[in-house]
């Protein structure tokens, strides 16, 4: 479920630098499929009952901290690369640990550990390269994006029964009122619109998967395993925009890569 969500939000990037609409506009059509998409699921499942009467306090945390990462995500990849971004992400593995270590006492591996670290030095890498470029913004907006995702996967594992759909559902109305206040969504070509719905319909599905598969993995490996978008989002973003990352990018995201996949080599 973890690399479904990653697959998904690979493609994140891709539907936000290919559409003219602003990253407020985005979110708030991104946000309505969402919605929509993301209540038919529980729907679905019959679970909408039982998301309402668990909408307790981690549930709410988990819909704020969507909220916030949202706001910070799409944004980011108007400011910056896409494979800034997906590099970026790449460190939600020693956020997460730290978070789980602190929180849960989940003490992670000395293999974990080190892989987060050799992450960290790898996204100082990436960002070292946007100091004076003016994309720095953007990459701080990825890394407050990261910490933000990196709690929900906590709260998940400390909570394991919190509600999926229902808090990913609100954390998408939140930033509706906000989105018409601040930008022109009903302006948006037809066109665009179109994209965008199609884009929360798949934002719905890795939102949900993620938050599924925390509840079973640890915090940690949880982390390690979304970051498969490092690696995607850079090629997609070649492939589809023709967009090639900088010389601290590939160094800064192969650390970042060796780091993930030793951190999940067994003894």
């Amino acid at each position: 479920m973890v690399c479904i969500s990653a697959l998904a939000f690979s493609t994140a990037g891709l539907f936000t630098k290919g559409v003219t609409a602003g990253a407020w506009e985005v979110i708030f059509w991104r946000g309505i499929s969402a919605v929509v998409f993301t209540l038919g699921y529980a729907l679905w499942r019959g679970s909408v009952r039982s998301e309402i009467a668990n909408f307790r306090g981690p549930a709410i945390a988990v819909m704020l901290l969507n909220a916030a990462g949202t706001a910070a995500f799409i944004p980011a990849f108007k400011l910056t690369s896409i494979a800034n971004v997906a590099m970026i992400w790449g460190v939600a593995p020693l956020l997460t640990a730290l978070l789980a270590w602190l929180v849960l006492s989940e003490r992670p591996s000395r293999r974990v550990m080190l892989g987060s670290l050799v992450a960290i030095i790898g996204v100082m890498v990436v960002v070292s390269g946007s100091i004076g470029g003016g994309t720095i913004i953007g990459d701080g907006l990825a890394f407050w994006m990261t910490l933000m995702i990196a709690g929900v996967m906590v709260v998940y594992r400390r909570w394991p029964d919190t509600p999926v759909a229902l808090p990913n559902a609100l954390a998408s109305v939140i930033l509706l009122p906000i989105s018409l206040w601040i930008s022109a969504p009903m302006q948006v070509v037809g066109s665009e619109v179109m994209i965008l719905l199609g884009f929360g319909a798949l934002f719905a599905v890795a939102s949900v998967t993620l938050s599924m598969g925390a509840r079973i993995l640890p915090a940690a490996e949880t982390a390690l395993l979304s970051a498969l978008e490092t690696p995607l989002a850079p090629v997609l973003a070649f492939l589809v925009l023709s967009e090639m990352p900088t010389t601290p990018s590939m160094i800064g995201g192969t650390m970042i890569m060796v780091a993930l996949v030793g951190s999940q080599m067994k003894r």
